[in-house]
């Protein structure tokens, strides 16, 4: 069974919280596809991969910059998976017709937003109805994770704030 986990960003906006997703994601030998509601929004997360860290970076790449098969990160306004990634994040609220292609996506909104939180729930119940293997992580005040819910337990759509 493939796997949605949900990220209930509530201390971190998204360029905070990002760079260590995909940092875990790199250290286990997968590939990412990040999709956005734009292109300038990619290339904005680009900027902050570039320089989130003094002492680092993480490998990525965005339409434009070329060798697409070969980023190990490939952040996007489009539907497409062009380095063969097996997780895919969601950002922005973004939905895919492409979720059964990737072994687990990992959805990212803002708690801090009505809309993006019923919008998130909305997309829980989707992705349970289809039978995805659902687990819902919230930020806690130092910026990790806790989880706090699973489809397989019975529990039913994210909590709000």
């Amino acid at each position: 069974m493939r796997r949605v986990d949900f990220y209930h960003l509530l201390q971190w906006p998204l360029e905070q919280a990002l760079p260590p997703l995909l940092g875990k994601v790199l250290e286990s030998g997968q590939r990412a596809v990040v999709l956005t509601s734009s292109r300038p929004r990619a290339e904005a997360l680009s900027a902050v991969l570039w320089t989130f860290r003094p002492d680092g970076w993480l490998p990525h790449g965005v339409p434009g910059d070329g060798f697409e098969a070969d980023q190990p990160v490939w952040l996007t306004d489009s539907d497409d998976r062009p380095n063969g990634a097996g997780i895919l994040l969601l950002t922005d609220g973004m939905t895919t017709a492409r979720m059964d292609e990737y072994d687990r996506c990992l959805d990212l909104f803002d708690g801090r937003d009505d809309s993006a939180v019923e919008a998130a729930r909305r997309r829980w119940v989707a992705c349970r109805d289809a039978g995805w293997e659902l687990h819902y992580w919230q930020q806690t005040e130092r910026g990790g994770w806790t989880e706090k819910a699973s489809a397989n337990i019975g529990v039913a759509a994210p909590a709000g704030r």
